[in-house]
């Protein structure tokens, strides 16, 4: 099998693990940077991700251009993906998710933070992004072009995770499978901190040393591909899995 092969098959894995695990629903999308063109990434078309298959993947180049003579309407939201890329050679996956366990951090002045260990890959301090303010108060509040996209890298920086106000969060990776766990998990995380802060005020996040030890991801670790193997697996599409690395 092909690398572009291999990545068609875990791009659309990650779109149904993402559907399944309720990270994504009609809305939100993963993408991967190419793998042998790192100036092009690959996205689904316009497409619910839980319905993603091989087919439905598009090329596009980073400022978010199709690559090639293909017609089909892809996701407006494109310009996030690129400009990630764009941005930082070491991001190789993103995820945008309208997760609504996320929402009010980035709505309120409480940070969210780090308090489970299999979330601390999502660092110490996670900015959150307004579009309103370089863009103003009459936008969607859709990242659609690419000074929009831009920006939102800018704001996430050497990060794992940038909340966006009042839409949802992105999410960049050094693998698929890396920015998928990231991305289940950033949810859960937001709901154990959100029952933490109705018990006390004064919760005890992850220290830094404990999210520097935690955070390290190895996808060929046995215990990578064994979440990778479950969720696909509950999702339907184990028949995708290829060997253990």
């Amino acid at each position: 099998m092909s690398d572009l092969d291999q990545a068609l098959k875990n791009l659309v894995i990650a779109n149904r693990i993402l559907a399944h695990q309720n990270v994504v629903d009609a809305y939100g999308h993963v993408s991967m940077r190419h793998p042998t063109n790192p100036t092009h990434f690959l996205l689904s078309r316009s497409r619910s991700p839980e319905l993603v298959t091989e087919d439905d993947i598009m090329e596009f180049t980073l400022d978010g251009k199709v690559v090639g003579n293909d017609k089909r309407p892809p996701y407006l939201e494109r310009f996030i993906h690129g400009s990630l890329y764009e941005s930082r050679s070491d991001v190789h996956a993103v995820v945008h998710s309208h997760a609504e366990e996320t929402l009010p951090f980035g709505l309120t002045d409480v940070p969210l933070k780090p308090v489970i260990h299999v979330a601390s890959s999502m660092g110490a301090t996670i900015p959150v992004w307004d579009i309103a303010e370089k863009f103003g108060s009459n936008t969607n509040l859709l990242v659609t072009n690419v000074d929009q996209g831009r920006d939102l890298a800018t704001r996430l920086g050497k990060g794992r995770i940038a909340l966006m106000r009042g839409h949802g969060f992105a999410a960049a990776g050094g693998t698929v499978m890396d920015v998928v766990r990231l991305s289940v998990y950033l949810p859960v995380n937001a709901r154990v901190m959100t029952a933490a802060m109705r018990l006390s005020p004064n919760f005890k996040a992850l220290a830094p040393g404990e999210i520097e030890v935690a955070a390290a991801f190895n996808p060929k670790a046995p215990e990578s591909w064994r979440a990778w193997e479950y969720w696909a697996r509950r999702a339907g599409v184990g028949e995708r899995l290829g060997e253990m690395p």
